[in-house]
């Protein structure tokens, strides 16, 4: 039993001092999408930059979310870059360190 209870606690003791990776995502308020096919542009371009692990376009609210592949770094300049080149405009960008399913959550709730 008792080591039962020293396993346990050393258990409890590694997930609580085991550092949680932050995550990484930029969030870009973008006009010019009216869309479908606006969206899917963006989000197939950005999908290729090699730090990308999910891309999530909102035409309602004009966002578009990039997340960030564990341990990488988003590069916001190539980010606006890929938007700008791609036909619109960037008007606003921020860096986030909350996933991007939180992100299509707080939008959801917005409509």
């Amino acid at each position: 039993m008792k080591t039962i209870h020293a396993s346990l606690a050393a258990v409890a003791l590694a997930a609580a001092v085991t550092p949680t990776l932050a995550v990484t995502t930029i969030k870009a308020t973008v006009n010019g999408m009216y869309c479908e096919a606006c969206a899917h542009n963006i989000e197939k371009r950005i999908s290729k930059m090699s730090a990308t692990q999910s891309v999530f376009v909102d035409l309602d609210h004009k966002v578009v979310a990039v997340q960030a592949k564990d341990g990488q770094t988003l590069d916001d300049k190539k980010i606006t870059a890929e938007i700008t080149n791609a036909g619109y405009k960037v008007v606003k960008l921020e860096t986030l360190s909350q996933p991007l399913a939180d992100i299509k959550a707080s939008l959801k709730t917005k409509k």
